[in-house]
């Protein structure tokens, strides 16, 4: 059980049934404001805990994804296993998973199914393309969704050299929206006192993430410009000593950036009397702006910018765990883990004043609190050594 000060879901209990990125972390985004969250896992595990990592027994993308949660490990193929399930849905309030459509069902852990047990359960279904239609049964992937929808083409600068977008940004926007739907259901549930099924996938949050661009009026072709880039001055710049990112959006943060750059001609300058024609002249423009700052370092002009100019020298994320902003907004935590012993990692992404939860604690090892979680749903020890001993119970 949680403990620790109360949060605004505190006494929810929620059965995590994901792996990998996007549903395990949106339970872990519940834990952090208060819930109980138990992650149920095969007896294979989780396959994010198999993911290549520096760290010795564990992966550092399952810690960082998977904090403030108890781990059960469970057979849901035996029938033993699946009857321990339906045991804990009984009085669970929300049930995650992301299966593909059809495992559900053949698991006997479909919505459906599960409602007859307990009406009030909210149940959220995440997968790569759907419900339903031609993809629905595909695996769906956060770089697999960036490719197929745009996102790649458009990080490139055009379909003959498409990027991805690194750190899994598909995966973690995915676990917003499972937190703030199922935050939405529980609200719902109060009012009216019944549960509902939530479907969510890749497919879904790849177009919401592009909100901006995913717009197609009648009177526009195909090959219409969907960019709202402002021509090369806002990016990444080199300076004499390592890299810098300058927004330079309005007229405001131009004319500051030509003062302190020594340049404060081209404020005036007709080819930037506004970002449209700054735009237009940026191969023109761009040079001169890079002999400019070649003079001094990115840190140093990250100082003399100061808050005048939207700025970041470009640093490792390695930075951030002693950066004095990072620092002053206790973002930083040091948890113990059973295997990898202490490590620093990411706090909260919110603070609430007078709910803030409990403090983050680590992610579980396998099957950690598989004994205190069938203890609490009234298994005795001699029960569990016998799942145990048949496999049901890891």
């Amino acid at each position: 059980m949680t403990k620790g000060p109360m949060g605004p879901l505190s006494g929810v209990t929620v059965l995590d049934l994901c792996s990998y990125l996007a549903g395990p972390y949106g339970c872990t985004l519940l834990a952090d404001l208060g819930a109980d969250v138990i992650k149920i896992e095969s007896p294979q595990g989780d396959m994010l805990r198999q993911f290549p990592s520096s760290l010795p027994g564990e992966a550092r993308f399952f810690l960082g994804t998977n904090r403030g949660k108890r781990a059960l490990a469970l057979d849901l193929k035996q029938p033993e296993g699946l009857a321990i399930l339906h045991r804990m849905v009984e009085t669970a309030d929300v049930l995650v998973e992301n299966f593909r459509p059809a495992v559900p069902a053949r698991l006997g852990i479909d919505y459906p199914r599960l409602k007859k047990i307990n009406p009030h359960l909210v149940y959220a279904g995440l997968t790569g393309y759907g419900d339903n239609g031609p993809l629905s049964e595909k695996g769906g992937f956060d770089q697999v969704l960036q490719s197929l929808t745009g996102m790649a083409v458009f990080q490139g600068g055009g379909p003959d050299k498409p990027q991805l977008v690194l750190g899994s940004v598909l995966d973690y926007f995915t676990s917003a929206l499972l937190a703030y739907g199922v935050a939405a259901a529980l609200f719902h549930r109060e009012k009216n006192g019944t549960g509902q099924y939530l479907s969510l996938s890749l497919l879904r949050s790849a177009l919401t993430i592009q909100a901006g661009r995913f717009v197609w009026a009648d009177s526009e072709g195909r090959d219409v410009a969907r960019d709202s880039g402002t021509g090369g001055l806002t990016g990444i710049h080199p300076t004499r000593d390592g890299a810098l990112y300058i927004s330079v959006h309005s007229n405001h943060f131009w004319a500051a950036l030509c003062e302190l750059i020594g340049r404060p001609e081209l404020a005036t300058d007709p080819r930037c009397v506004s970002m449209r024609s700054r735009a237009e002249y940026a191969a023109e423009l761009v040079p001169e702006l890079r002999l400019a700052l070649a003079q001094r370092s990115a840190r140093e002009w990250e100082e003399i910018f100061g808050e005048r100019v939207p700025c970041a020298a470009v640093r490792p994320i390695e930075d951030m765990f002693d950066h004095p902003q990072v620092l002053a907004e206790e973002l930083v935590t040091t948890l113990d883990h059973p295997v990898v012993g202490r490590y620093r990692t990411m706090t909260k992404p919110i603070k609430l004043s007078d709910t803030p939860g409990p403090a983050p604690a680590a992610a579980p090892a396998f099957g950690q609190h598989s004994d205190e979680v069938l203890a609490g749903y009234g298994y005795s020890a001699a029960e569990v050594a016998a799942l145990r001993e048949r496999g049901v119970v890891r």
